[in-house]
């Protein structure tokens, strides 16, 4: 039998395998959990599991030393920004399919990249490697994290890793890009929340979009791909990416750019948009889109955290609109995502409110007892 034609490699590689199957491919799914819904999509599913949830190096390279897997060409998404010593490790004897190494590796320097965005004239927070002796309100981020749950309000003490960030007004923003090394497409705008639990003021939540044009977003819409395309151009960016921005009414400010694929997969991976697996691999090999098709409506997807830890038995039954369902039985530590739930509406605060609505059934019937 012949083995996967692809690899996919992400700390929840998921939505990755899910847009594998969208486009006819046979994947070998790698990640930290092995849901059962990856595992249902997948010809081979392997997991490796961290309780830091940090991608561990050593046990991936093994696992990819299978006779099976060895040459075949990987996409990693989320769980790299910081280990770009690793993607260097994985592009030894396979194609490695998205961006390069050290392209993670200049994008994830806050300092440098601030200087970066500095030079091409893009708005951005000021950074610092210590806390500064100005006014202003400050954030303390871990350099090459994901997720939000690692942003904390500054205080007396940098920890180690991590630099400042001033805080500035404004909503989350994200744009899904196409890039070919040269130039940038926009797949769509999504809008992110926060989820916040004790010490984790800005832990990922969930996010919504497309977000529709409008007089008030479209100019400055306009201005952040525009953004998006300089900086593509700069470092040769090729493949899905995300950049992330806070935007109001006293402007728009460029917080990072993801050089991979990422969390709102989910919202923009449907028909009539061809698989976004398969636009990642064309991009990443020069080969652009002229344009993408509209998708109708909304889309939501939502994080359900587990506020305590769970035992969950065979007889659980997960509702379609479910993803990232865990392997039966388990249990999930208090704090840790239980699923995901997805919402389909006709605009952003009808999905949202529907996942919403989603999120507090699905703890109502999981969680409720627990806490009881």
């Amino acid at each position: 039998m012949p083995g996967p034609d692809l690899m996919v490699v992400a700390l929840s590689a998921r939505a990755l395998s899910a847009s594998a199957r969208r486009g006819g491919r046979q994947v070998a799914a790698v990640d930290l959990f092995a849901d059962a819904d990856t595992a249902a999509m997948a010809e081979r599913c392997i997991a490796l599991p961290s309780c830091r949830l940090r991608m561990p190096g050593p046990a991936l390279l093994r696992a990819l030393a299978a006779p099976d897997l060895r040459g075949v060409p990987l996409v990693y998404g989320a769980g790299f920004e910081d280990r770009p010593d690793l993607l260097a490790a994985l592009a030894r004897g396979r194609p490695l399919i998205g961006n390069r190494a050290e392209t993670v590796a200049r994008l994830k320097d806050p300092l440098g990249f601030a200087a970066l965005l500095a030079r091409l004239g893009i708005p951005h927070p000021e950074v610092a490697a210590s806390f500064p002796r100005v006014s202003g309100e400050w954030l303390v981020k871990r350099a090459g994290a994901s997720g939000g749950a690692h942003i904390r309000p500054a205080r007396r003490r940098m920890p180690a890793g991590c630099y400042a960030q001033r805080r500035m007004p404004g909503r989350p923003v994200s744009l899904l890009f196409l890039a070919d090394g040269r130039r940038a497409v926009p797949v769509g705008f999504s809008r992110q929340w926060s989820d916040p639990a004790p010490g984790q003021p800005y832990r990922y939540g969930g996010a919504v979009g497309p977000l529709p044009p409008s007089p008030a977003f479209g100019g400055i819409a306009a201005a952040m791909v525009d953004a998006a395309a300089r900086i593509a151009g700069a470092v040769g960016l090729v493949g899905l990416n995300s950049a992330d921005f806070l935007a109001g009414p006293a402007g728009w400010w460029l917080l990072e750019i993801n050089p991979r694929p990422g969390a709102t997969l989910d919202l923009f991976d449907r028909p009539p948009m061809p698989s976004l697996l398969d636009l990642h691999l064309a991009a990443s090999a020069g080969e652009l889109p002229h344009r993408l098709p509209p998708l109708a409506g909304c889309r939501a997807a939502a994080l359900v955290y587990s506020p305590v830890a769970v035992a969950l038995g065979h007889e659980v039954g997960w509702p379609d609109w479910t993803a990232d369902r865990p392997q039966l039985p388990a249990r999930i530590p208090a704090g840790a995502p239980l699923c995901t739930v997805l919402a389909d509406a006709t605009d952003a605060v009808a999905a949202r409110r529907l996942a919403g609505r989603r999120r507090r059934e699905l703890l109502a019937e999981h969680v409720a007892e627990e806490m009881a």
